[in-house]
Order: structure tokens, then sequence, then C-alpha cells
């Protein structure tokens, strides 16, 4: 028998580790020739085994990123330093060899100090820079220095009052004419330039006290106050005679209290004397991208600026065919009444 077959066991122990030799050498041979290949060697344990380039970098780019990278605006003397807005450089135009330094020459657009215009960052080399609107808020660069306000900021502006326009007026013309009374109760008829009319029915008259008329257009406008009677001097007949005089008060919220005198009966020939007037101003305003949008406002009423608002701090205190007027509180809280003549904006505030 062979020593193979007594043996057997033993020759395959010996052939595995031959084998285990064998395949440690082909693994250590290999690495070593990526070493060569790759001129790389592995570096520490764990998550520290790499071997990228200037890997020593990338602490100190984290710790980079962190810091507080902040601009702040540096001085040369009493001069600011704007690294990303360059001043502009100007001549005088009295002598074009000379250059013009905003900081310490005149204005180039007086009353506005230079300054201002390198405060706020608006370019002052327009020959119409004064009449510009860089917020688009309806006021111009003078109309915002004059008022102190934000340039810049169309939710800063001065007031809105004086960008205010009276388009025209929207007058009703009308008249009440009393007929003859008896025992102080009269009878009434309304017309207007609308051509609308109110009359009682026949035989209805008004005491005192009561309100007329009863159905529109003037429905429950008018209050019967009373009458007396007068000597007056007729002047077609030169002779004293005696008028009956009714006091009506109107009952219009925007004219609640007015007292209105008028002869009982009322000729036809004196109608123009005694005519009334409802008057409306027809307003737009020319600031906030409102110019052209129209708004109407009756006289003796308040509205806000600009419409739509809730508080309503403008009142119209009387309306005219060529002019308004409007009373309001300023900023301080000092009441204020301007005149708009019609077609234009306010005056001077009183």
């Amino acid at each position: 028998m062979s020593w193979f077959s007594t043996h057997y066991e033993k020759a395959l122990l010996g052939a595995a580790v031959v084998i285990a030799i064998g395949l440690g050498y082909l693994g250590w041979s290999k690495f070593d020739s990526m070493n060569q290949e790759f001129g790389i060697k592995l570096v520490g344990g764990g998550n520290n085994n790499t071997a990228v380039a200037n890997a020593e970098w990338i602490p100190k780019t984290l710790q980079s990123m962190r810091l507080d990278r902040t601009w702040t605006p540096a001085n040369d003397g009493d001069r600011p330093v704007d690294l990303f807005t360059g001043i502009p450089l100007f001549i005088k135009n009295t002598d074009p060899e000379k250059a013009l330094d905003l900081l310490t020459d005149a204005p180039v657009h007086p009353p506005i100090p230079n300054s201002w215009w390198l405060e706020n960052h608006i370019y002052p080399g327009f020959a119409n820079s004064p009449d510009r609107d860089p917020d688009g808020d309806g006021f111009s660069n003078i109309e915002e220095w004059t008022a102190k306000t934000d340039p810049n900021n169309d939710k800063a502006h001065p007031p809105l009052i004086n960008k205010l326009v009276y388009v025209k007026d929207e007058s009703l013309a009308w008249v009440i004419r009393p007929s003859h009374g008896l025992n102080g109760a009269f009878p009434f008829n309304y017309s207007d330039s609308k051509r609308r009319k109110n009359k009682l029915p026949a035989g209805e008259v008004i005491q005192p006290g009561g309100l007329f008329f009863s159905t529109p257009p003037m429905q429950d406008r008018f209050k019967l106050l009373g009458s007396e009677v007068r000597k007056e001097m007729n002047k077609a007949i030169n002779l004293e005679v005696e008028v009956t005089w009714v006091r009506i008060e109107d009952q219009k919220p925007n004219k609640k209290g007015t007292v209105y005198e008028i002869p009982a009966p009322l000729a036809d020939n004196r109608q123009n004397d005694f005519a009334q007037f409802d008057r409306t101003a027809v307003l737009s305003l020319y600031a906030l991208g409102l110019s052209g949008k129209d708004f109407k406002v009756e006289e003796n009423t308040t509205f806000a600026l600009p419409q739509g608002t809730a508080k309503k701090d403008y009142l119209l205190k009387q309306v005219t065919p060529a002019s308004i007027t409007v009373e309001y509180s300023d900023a301080q809280g000092n009441r204020k009444t301007v005149e708009i003549k019609k077609g234009g904006m306010p005056t001077a505030a009183q």
C-alpha cells in the first residue's frame, strides 16, 4: 500500500496550506502593483483611510466658510467709499476745464444739495433730474426733497392733497315754490335742472314741522319750520306791502340744518333769485398711479385719499364752478385749508 493512500488526510492538509500561501502572495503582489501604478498608500484606519491629494485643506475650507464676511462700508476721510457704485464725475458748466466735486462744490440743481443725490443714490446728471420720479409715486425729486420724504420708497411721499386735481363741477340747480298758504300751512312744488319735479296733490298743504315731499326725487328732503309776514318796499309800485316768508330746513345729510327763506307765493320771474344748488366735485388724484381715475365728492362731505381707504381725513367744504375748498389735518394735527382751482392742484395751505 502506498504512502498517499495511508496518509491522504495529511496530503490534503498540506495542499490547502500551499494554496492559501499562494492566494495571499497573489493579493499582496496586486496591491503592491497598485501602489506602484497610482502612487498612493493606505493612510490611517477607518474613515481616515483616504488618499485624496490636499485633503488637509478640507477642514480649513470648512472653517473659512463659517467666517462672518459681511461687507462694511469704509470711509476715506469724510467720504464714504462704495465699491459697488462709482461716484459720477462732472465738470462745471461755467468752466469745462475744471471738475465738479459733488461734496464740496455748489449744488448741481439748486436748492437740492449735492449730498442729497449721493445719499439717495440718484443720478443728478440729467437736466430734469429734479423733476424725475424714481419710485413712481407721482412726486418728483424736488417735491420729495422739500417734504423730506424718501424718493426711493413709494410708500413714503409728501401729503396726497398736494396732488388732488379739481376736474369739474357737477351741480344740480333746483327751486322750491311755495304757493298761497292758509293758517300757516302751505302747498309746494319742486323742479330742477334735470327736469325732475315734485308737487303736492291738489288741496294738500304742509303744516309747520311737516316733511315734504312724499315721493322721489326729493322725498322727505325738506321740512317746513314756519312762516312770518314782513313789510317790504315794493319798488315796482313804490309802496310798502306785506310779504309772507316761509322758512324751510334742508334734511339732506350734507346740508342738514341749512335754512332757506322763500316768499310765498314765489312768482315765476323770481325763481332764479331763489335757486339753490346741490354741488358735486369731480376729482382725480395725480399720484400713486391713479391719475385719470376720477371720483365724485358732494359738497360738505368727507372723503379719503386715496379713494377706498377707510380713513376719511378730508372735508370738501365748498364747491363752486371755479374752485373748491378742502379742509384737512396735517401730520402734526394742525387744521389746514387749501383752495384748488378748476383744472389745477392746490395753491397754498392756510
